[in-house]
């Protein structure tokens, strides 16, 4: 559904010459954290929680064990890609607020509207996204709404991003908003920044393919 549309938030790390978004710790400093950023921590409980969300979701949606551990087998680094995409929320606010950049929940409305539209129904749209992107339904919106942020953060800086230059131009406001932040990763968690990204295989379902029905939108 979503990969026959592609529109300016295909994002690939490896491109990006860019400063690291993200580092490990230097050792336990913050201990029972995941992640801290901004000084708030993400616990490893809240992580924990996180994961159990899609696993619970991967089993109801899934008719037998062999199904279940096909499921779980794609999905294998979701800890750490879970952990990624929370951190990387957290700085996309900060990005978006230094560009003056808010999201409604009539636009989060209006992307989740036509996304069902294409999808077939509103299950079949929570099927779809947590079978590609492991976000589970109950985050449904939560993630439309950092799809549309990353949406209006781009057009707030001018940055076209089916270019280098629009990408390194996104990226430069992302990593100012790191740095804003300090952020932190627990080591045991690895670590990852733009250019070492594939080390981690870090995915961030934020940046992913957004149907162009949702980009019109949120335009």
């Amino acid at each position: 559904m979503h990969r026959r549309r592609r529109t300016a938030l295909v994002l690939s790390a490896a491109i990006v010459a860019a400063a690291p978004l993200l580092t490990a710790c230097g050792g336990d400093a913050h201990p029972g954290a995941a992640a801290v950023v901004g000084g708030q921590r993400i616990t490893v409980a809240q992580l924990e929680s996180r994961v159990n969300e899609v696993r619970d979701a991967q089993r109801a949606a899934t008719q037998d064990d062999a199904q279940y551990e096909q499921a779980v087998a794609k999905t294998g680094s979701l800890t750490r890609d879970t952990l990624h995409s929370m951190v990387l929320d957290r700085v996309l606010d900060r990005a978006a607020k230094n560009a003056g950049v808010s999201v409604t929940r009539k636009d989060t409305q209006q992307m989740r509207t036509a996304l069902e539209q294409q999808a077939g129904g509103a299950k079949a749209l929570e099927t779809a996204w947590l079978q590609q992107y492991g976000v589970a339904p109950q985050r449904l919106e939560d993630s439309l709404r950092t799809e549309i942020e990353a949406q209006k953060l781009a057009s707030a800086l001018g940055a076209d991003m089916n270019t280098t230059e629009g990408k390194a131009a996104f990226w430069k406001a992302m990593s100012a908003a790191s740095k804003q932040l300090d952020v932190d990763l627990n080591p045991r968690y690895g670590a990852w920044d733009v250019q070492k990204s594939s080390r981690v295989d870090a995915k961030t379902p934020w940046l992913r393919e957004v149907t162009s029905a949702g980009t019109q939108q949120t335009a």
